[in-house]
């Protein structure tokens, strides 16, 4: 919004020259919606604790421990972080561009699933919100929209492409099918981050590390120069999905503050899903869908973890882990909370470095 009033302005006032750059405009997202969450998360925080009562319900097959240290914990708290992101992208944003209006309604639109299913979980009191099946059906129509918006903004001859990291020029077109992969990144990456969200700061430390990596490859794909340069691909308009994604850093800073260990709020469905939402949505308009998947590879462990569980239990009747997701299984081990976050920090800074590198190594 700020752009669209100051910007035509900086040709007689050379201040406002300022909401021109979009270094400038990331960095006013970042500070406003950390700001915004030291402002009201506090106050947030006490209501939702006086209305949900006992707080999140906890899983009776899960760790032992974190049925006495997490209960009364309210959840919803990633409500706090789809505020500032939104209010912040909104601020800074160019609200002509059709990709941050994209981005933000699958934020958005995964948020509202995810709230559903948090607050069917707290009203009951039980861990059962909204049918599994319900929710993924939900997901794919808001994604499949998307997906569909997204190709159509896009320039034809990149739009129905997913680029191969690692080479100049492969691009493997799928036609129509296309928003069949862009609708798995967005609802894979969203269920990903929400099988991660199982310790105090484990998610939303990653989840920053992620949308720093990606301001950087939108600020890059969205400039001409820049892409030439490095030999990416061109898509005019995406690096406003910088200002996004500056948002999320911002919200996800000021959310870890309440929620660092000891939390005195989880995020809940409805900042998981919505932020994993919105990560893989970015990363399909900057066609750079597989680099996701190095520089979420923690998300990516997580979820391989519970699928290779699940089966091998099936078909064998044995489990290959202690406990699913991963990072059950090293507590199960008696590795401590705060242990298990930290090294599993340390490993999404090294996979981002990683999906960074595929930028220039081509």
């Amino acid at each position: 919004m700020l752009f669209n009033i100051f910007s035509p302005l900086g040709d007689e006032i050379l201040v406002f020259n300022l909401f021109r750059y979009l270094t400038f405009r990331t960095g006013g997202a970042i500070l406003t919606a950390l700001l915004i969450s030291f402002v009201l998360g506090p106050s947030i925080i006490r209501w939702l604790k006086s209305k949900q009562g006992k707080g999140q319900p906890i899983r009776d097959d899960g760790p032992e421990r974190h049925i006495i240290a997490k209960q009364g914990t309210p959840t919803m708290g990633g409500f706090l972080i789809l505020l500032a992101l939104s209010v912040a992208t909104l601020l800074w944003a160019d609200l002509t561009n059709r990709y941050v209006w994209a981005v933000l309604i699958v934020t958005i639109g995964f948020g509202l699933i995810g709230f559903a299913d948090d607050y069917l979980k707290v009203t009951r009191a039980n861990t059962r919100g909204v049918p599994g099946r319900i929710k993924l059906v939900c997901e794919i129509l808001i994604a499949v929209a998307a997906a569909w918006w997204v190709m159509d903004i896009m320039p034809p001859a990149i739009a129905t492409s997913l680029a191969v990291p690692f080479f100049k020029d492969l691009l493997i077109d799928f036609g129509w099918l296309f928003i069949a992969v862009a609708a798995l990144v967005m609802v894979g990456a969203s269920n990903a981050v929400n099988l991660t969200d199982g310790l105090d700061g484990l998610a939303i430390g990653p989840v920053i590390i992620a949308a720093s990596t990606f301001a950087m490859i939108t600020y890059l794909v969205g400039n001409a120069v820049f892409a030439n340069y490095l030999q990416i691909n061109f898509v005019p308009g995406a690096g406003e999905l910088a200002v996004y994604c500056g948002a999320l850093v911002g919200a996800g800073l000021g959310f870890l503050w309440f929620n660092a260990p000891p939390a005195m709020v989880f995020m809940g469905d409805t900042g998981s899903l919505g932020i994993g939402g919105g990560i893989g949505a970015v990363a399909v308009v900057s066609k750079h869908e597989l680099v996701l998947a190095i520089v979420g590879g923690l998300f990516v462990l997580e979820t391989v973890s519970v699928i290779v569980q699940v089966a091998s239990f099936k078909m064998t009747g044995r489990r290959v882990f202690r406990m699913a997701p991963l990072h059950h299984h090293f507590e199960q081990k008696g590795w401590a909370e705060p242990t298990i976050v930290i090294r599993f920090w340390i490993i999404a800074v090294i996979l981002a470095l990683f999906g960074l590198a595929t930028l220039k190594l081509r």
